[in-house]
């Protein structure tokens, strides 16, 4: 069963305005908790998705090079490598 988190936060001025307009009858969420969890998951999300290219950059960049700058590895090295 997943572990619930209570958190609080302070939220002021136009930052405020802004949640009150998105949370209730005229608003996208019914509540401010659910607005934040949606932030959230879209947020983890784009931090996800920013990973997944920086990985496809690298394996582009990597198929991309000669085939005489590829060295042997042992998955010992590349483990030793990655650590630093």
């Amino acid at each position: 069963m997943p572990r619930t988190t209570t958190m609080t936060i302070r939220v002021s001025g136009a930052l405020s305005e802004f949640v009150a307009t998105n949370v209730g009858e005229d608003g996208a969420y019914e509540n401010v908790s659910e607005y934040i969890r949606d932030l959230i998951r879209r947020d983890k999300e784009r931090a996800e998705r920013e990973a997944f290219d920086r990985l496809k950059a690298e394996l582009n960049r990597a198929y991309a090079a000669p085939e005489d700058s590829y060295m042997p590895l042992t998955a010992a090295e590349v483990i030793a490598r990655n650590r630093t």
